[in-house]
């Protein structure tokens, strides 16, 4: 294998796997992980960036393009040979048999064998390696962010999360909901069977701003993780509040009061809405 061809297979392997984990470490230290996984399961990941790392750092410790050599060397059973005399014994067998090339064989053998083999397989691990190599670039260059507003409104296919259901209702019914959040609460309001139940329920909750529907005057949205930002599902809450609603994508906090449409339905009435930032934990989990 050419310096170039094993400098490219190094890359490939333990050279993304090193950038990624020195990524992982680095937002876990700055305490910005918490924007793509949920901070429950944030040991496993930094525990397994950490050992990546360490053995990306080992495998540099190899000669470069040894990774070519690994089980080529083993003859009729025996250990194998070290590299040196592998190389040795090949130099000498040529020298035995040089008689039996002449000048313009050897010289085309030479062109034949230096020569860039473009097969399919090649095209494709070319590609991927270029991909991958621009994802794990876009992650180094890009800084920490949270999911959109946009990218909300598009994940949202109009039912609650997936792991919020009769639960978080019989609980909401019978105890303290002072904790919940939009996630718990937009399981209340598509499941339950008696609304009245949960009607004059005080709540002060934290998202930011989607267009209302049904007569809402705007939606409270956030997002709600599993695992990491790749599981996130779309909560909402229908609110209406007087005046104009603040403009789509703006966090707010909204203090009011559950109240049963007369439908069917829930919604929240809103007392105050106030703006704030981004909070530094924008998820619910």
């Amino acid at each position: 294998m050419s310096r170039t061809g094993a400098l490219a297979t190094r890359w490939l392997g333990v050279g993304l796997t090193a950038c990624l984990s020195v990524t992982t470490i680095a937002l876990w230290l700055t305490g910005r992980i918490a924007l793509y996984i949920n901070p429950d399961s944030a040991w496993f990941a930094v525990g397994m960036a950490f050992v990546a790392l360490l053995g990306s750092v080992a495998t540099f410790a190899l000669p470069l393009g040894a990774e070519a050599d690994h089980g080529h060397d083993h003859e009729h059973g025996h250990a194998p040979a070290p590299a040196r005399a592998r190389r040795e014994a090949f130099a000498h067998a040529d020298h035995e048999h040089a008689d039996a090339w002449d000048a313009h064989d050897r010289a085309a053998h030479d062109h034949l064998a230096a020569r860039p083999r473009l097969t399919p397989a090649g095209v494709a691990a070319f590609s991927g390696g270029l991909l991958a190599s621009g994802a794990v670039i876009a992650v180094l260059l890009t800084p920490p962010a949270s999911l959109s507003a946009e990218l909300a409104v598009s994940r949202d296919v109009g039912a609650p999360p997936l792991f919020a259901g009769s639960d978080v209702v019989t609980l909401a019914a019978s105890g303290d909901t002072s904790t919940f959040g939009i996630g718990d609460w937009s399981a209340i309001f598509a499941h339950a069977t008696n609304p009245e139940t949960f009607d004059g329920k005080p709540v002060t909750l934290t998202g930011f701003i989607t267009p209302g529907e049904d007569g809402a005057t705007f939606d409270l949205t956030r997002l709600v993780i599993t695992h990491c930002v790749i599981d996130a599902q779309t909560a909402r809450l229908p609110i209406t509040a007087s005046g104009s609603a603040p403009s789509t994508g703006q966090w707010v906090t909204v203090t009011g009061t559950v109240r049963s449409t007369g439908d069917g339905a829930l919604e929240v009435r809103a007392d105050q809405v106030a703006t704030i930032d981004e909070p530094a934990d924008p998820y619910e989990y």
